[in-house]
């Protein structure tokens, strides 16, 4: 009877060593059998925009190369954020990640109390890729170049406006850059949406707007609209005449709508490699490069490390021009 009670209490001891040491090294336990189950991947907007098919093209992608379900589930509402705080406060195990786009790191400064931290809440996965803006005024719009822009705001002061889809998006706080780095004065006007926009675009109601370029592509070749700039550091192929802000005479001006894939903090390092990996060999797909070229993406893959630094040095950049403007979302 001592026996058997003395061989228990050594099973027991031996059982109990396992289970600690395992505690110990959880990403290691857990990265031998990841992935077992399907993986979803949050978008928060609705379907068939921007980040749902730059999300569903890696997402696809990487399902292939992994041989196990990743699924793509839409989460709209509260200018992006109701999708981050749910992927936030998930479970950190690698199964269920976030489509994240510039909202993850302006929204730090437009909204005053969020339910999660960008830089504390999240691991970086992998940054996808940008698609800078466009600035673009109506065909038989007096100006004709970004310096005549510049010239007629700074002759006239608040004279010329602008448009965006609304108070604190991607177009609203470039335009406001825009305004800061070239040292003019021009009139905000918010719409619901941009569809609005480029209808008083069009109709000459407002002088000019940054915007991306699937959404002008079709009305500059239609010659609806003249593109007077791009926002990013290069030309892009899909307006290869069109030049950069630097080229045009503004040095230093870059705006652009960006994509990046990232899991709860606490996720165990050895998932979080396993899943760049996987994104980044995404990234080399021929299928998943037309489909980003399409939406006028430039396709720019970082790793953890520099897709982190990356949002840091956004948070930052962006708090600074919306502390400036006084923008509020909330």
């Amino acid at each position: 009877m001592m026996r058997e009670v003395s061989k228990s209490r050594l099973q027991f001891k031996r059982w109990l060593k396992v289970l600690l040491c395992t505690a110990l090294i959880p990403g290691a336990v857990l990265a031998d059998t990841y992935p077992s189950k399907p993986i979803r991947i949050v978008v928060p907007f609705a379907a068939g925009g921007a980040v749902d098919v730059v999300a569903r093209a890696v997402g696809q992608r990487m399902s292939q190369q992994m041989g196990n379900p990743i699924v793509i589930e839409n989460k709209p509402g509260a200018s992006a954020n109701l999708g981050a705080e749910f992927v936030a406060k998930a479970q950190p195990d690698g199964y269920t990640l976030l489509m994240g786009a510039n909202g993850l790191a302006t929204n730090m400064t437009l909204f005053r109390n969020l339910g999660f931290d960008t830089a504390k809440d999240f691991a970086p996965i992998a940054r996808v890729g940008y698609a800078p803006l466009v600035l673009v005024v109506q065909a038989s719009s007096p100006i004709k170049s970004l310096k005549d822009l510049i010239a007629m705001a700074k002759a006239q002061p608040g004279a010329l406006s602008y448009g965006s889809a609304g108070n604190g998006g991607a177009a609203h706080l470039a335009s406001e850059l825009l305004k800061h780095t070239a040292k003019i004065d021009v009139l905000h006007v918010p719409y619901k949406g941009g569809a609005p926009a480029m209808t008083d675009l069009l109709g000459g109601r407002i002088s000019f707007m940054l915007n991306n370029p699937v959404e002008v592509m079709a009305n500059i070749k239609a010659g609806r609209l003249r593109a007077l700039a791009v926002a990013s550091s290069k030309r892009i192929p899909m307006l290869p005449d069109v030049p950069t802000f630097a080229e045009a005479g503004l040095p230093g001006y870059t705006a652009s709508v960006w994509w990046g894939l990232v899991a709860p903090a606490k996720t165990p390092k050895d998932i979080v490699a396993k899943l760049s990996s996987e994104a980044l060999k995404a990234l080399e797909d021929e299928d998943v490069k037309q489909k980003l070229s399409n939406l006028g993406a430039v396709i720019d893959p970082a790793g953890p490390e520099e897709f982190g630094k990356f949002l840091k040095e956004e948070i930052a950049k962006w708090a600074g021009v919306i502390k400036t403007a006084g923008i509020h979302a909330d």
